[in-house]
């Protein structure tokens, strides 16, 4: 099993003058991920897409496969490669080849996955920014240790010295980065991302998945509802989780709150453009992303704890086709309940757990 986590990284550099030059070298590399991200999908719908090409001369190949493998073949070399081959002529040098053999690698397995949806044209090309986060393998993370002195697990990519800023987690993220340090936990390919003047490390653990004493004859049921966001029964044990007044009015108050900064935008002070004029208003939108992502991890982690607690091995969602439906109906409560997301970190923490889940 896979996990990812995200943890805030600094320079580890004496002065600030070679901080900004080795982070600056960071942001140039994910401007040059961005571009060859774009890039590369097009290259790839281009080539899915040239059989339809019609308009064509009739003498024109179309198979899409290698011409020393094959006659009729329009290629020099595999698919894959031509991606790469593309990135690299343009890119090579400007950034570590080590970041577009993974770009390529995870962009040619996502379009794989979505090739039918796009030839039907019912789905559009991914379009990446330029914060996007970029991949690096394994390999290319050195030195990884624990400094006490430090207080922080430094490191070495690409050459640059970094190390880590926990602040006060209260999360699994110290464990993890202990076990790696000591060689317990393998490191997949992980990602390095900049945003908001700050460093974001995305690694991407393996474990292996325990197994709890579970017993798969019990089963707990669980429903959603308008009055608790969940309630799940085990037997003769029932449990309310989170309540209308807690989750759903504590939403309305924000949402009416970023509705007043909105009215108030035409009066609020000018002279750095639209983004100045709506700070309030997307600082009140994240307010709200995070509160809903917060109590949605918080209920989802108390019904599994919950199914722990009495060892019930398969988790079974009554009526959750049905819920989803009324909720598509209602405007109000599929725009207020995000029952999909809920649903999304119930199966996620489950599958983690060893738990069955059964949508009913």
């Amino acid at each position: 099993m896979k996990l990812t986590r995200k943890i805030q990284l600094v320079g580890d550099l004496p002065t600030a003058e070679e901080r900004q030059a080795e982070i600056g070298k960071l942001y140039h590399w994910q401007t040059c991920c961005y571009r060859t991200a774009n890039l590369m999908v097009s290259h790839l719908y281009a080539q899915e897409m040239m059989e339809d090409f019609f308009y064509l001369s009739e003498g024109t190949r179309v198979k899409l496969w290698d011409e020393r493998k094959d006659p009729a073949g329009i290629f020099i070399t595999s698919r894959m490669n031509t991606i790469y081959q593309v990135a690299s002529r343009r890119f090579k040098g400007e950034m570590p080849t080590n970041i577009i053999s993974c770009l390529k690698g995870s962009l040619y397995s996502e379009f794989t996955k979505s090739r039918a949806a796009y030839r039907l044209g019912e789905r559009s090309l991914p379009n990446f920014r330029k914060d996007m986060p970029f991949p690096f393998s394994r390999e290319e993370l050195r030195q990884f240790a624990y400094v006490p002195a430090q207080k922080a697990f430094c490191f070495r990519l690409f050459g640059i010295p970094l190390k880590t800023y926990l602040g006060r987690d209260f999360s699994d993220k110290r464990r993890l980065l202990q076990q790696l340090a000591q060689g317990e936990l393998p490191l997949c390919t992980s990602k390095l991302q900049l945003k908001n003047k700050k460093i974001y490390w995305l690694p991407v653990f393996e474990l292996e998945k325990t197994s709890p004493p579970l017993q798969p004859g019990v089963v707990a049921e669980a429903s959603f509802s308008l009055a608790y966001p969940l309630v799940v029964k085990v037997g003769k044990h029932r449990l309310t989780i989170g309540t209308k007044e807690e989750f759903l009015y504590r939403r309305l108050a924000i949402q009416a709150a970023r509705k007043r900064a909105q009215q108030g935008v035409t009066y609020a002070k000018s002279g750095k453009g639209r983004r100045r004029k709506l700070k309030a208003v997307a600082k009140l939108k994240e307010t709200e992303r995070n509160y809903v992502r917060s109590r949605l991890h918080l209920y989802s982690r108390r019904l599994i704890d919950f199914c722990l607690k009495h060892q019930a091995g398969t988790l079974l969602l009554l009526e959750q086709a049905d819920k989803i439906g009324i909720a598509k109906q209602e405007e109000f409560v599929l725009r207020n309940w995000s029952y999909d997301e809920l649903l999304t970190l119930i199966q996620y923490k489950a599958a983690k757990a060893g738990i069955e889940v059964v949508v009913g």
